[in-house]
């Protein structure tokens, strides 16, 4: 009577496979997989010549023999420029912190000062976050640097759950303005069959998740209840 108690819930719980076998984080076939995927997210990000200030960085502008233009601290603000005494707002973000001294040298030379000797620099970088979501063990948002990449930041979500299903990562990112996504393969990056995407600030990973192992998983759990995993073992001896 126990085992044929244990078959029952053992039944129910594979019964479930017709509908969740296929559950993933997406439904939507559209999305671009293998080389595709990568057309929209890169393997590799191109490294610029020069750093590209970016909103929230911490800007350094001296002015030699001009204290009261100098400043160490000039935040970048959310849509990209700096305040500069005498000549106002310059644009920073998305250029070189030589494009900006140019600049700001130009401006000044123009009505203030005859030889302006004008140095930028980037004194603080903003900080730069990854999302990851879905089936991992500790999702969240994590603090990445200029070189991070699709493994790196699952790893700093301490890896997939088992019942996590690895060719559904589904990577989101912004591009002007537009919102993208892609899915690759988790096993075929970590086997080096595909190359590792870069991860860029504001990134979404979202790992998909297997309904079939989920399904096991909740016959292992059940097992210690209902002796299913016993009578299985002894069943394929």
């Amino acid at each position: 009577m126990h085992n044929s108690k244990s078959f029952f819930m053992l039944g129910v719980l594979l019964a479930g496979s017709a509908l969740a076998g296929c559950s993933t984080v997406s439904k939507n076939p559209d999305l671009p997989v293998g080389n595709a995927a990568y057309d929209v997210v890169p393997a590799t990000i191109p490294v610029p010549t020069a750093y590209a200030i970016v909103p929230k960085d911490k800007l350094a502008v001296r002015v030699f023999g001009e204290p009261d233009i100098s400043s160490d601290e000039l935040m970048v603000d959310e849509v990209g420029f700096i305040q500069v005494p005498l000549i106002g707002t310059v644009k920073a973000a998305g250029r070189s912190a030589p494009d900006v001294s140019t600049e700001i040298t130009a401006r000044l030379r123009e009505r203030y000062i005859v030889d302006p000797q004008v140095a930028v620099s980037v004194k603080e970088f903003a900080l730069r976050f990854v999302s990851v979501e879905g089936e991992v063990k500790k999702p969240g948002v994590y603090e990445i640097d200029g070189r991070a990449t699709l493994l790196s930041a699952i790893a700093r979500a301490e890896s997939p759950e088992p019942t996590a299903k690895l060719d559904e990562i589904v990577l989101f990112r912004t591009i002007n303005g537009e919102r993208m996504a892609a899915r690759f393969n988790l096993k075929d990056i970590r086997s080096g069959l595909a190359p590792d995407p870069m991860i860029v600030d504001g990134d979404v990973v979202m790992v998909g998740y297997s309904g079939i192992k989920g399904l096991w998983q909740d016959v292992l759990r059940a097992a210690p209840i209902f002796n299913a995993f016993v009578v299985l073992a002894r069943n394929n001896n």
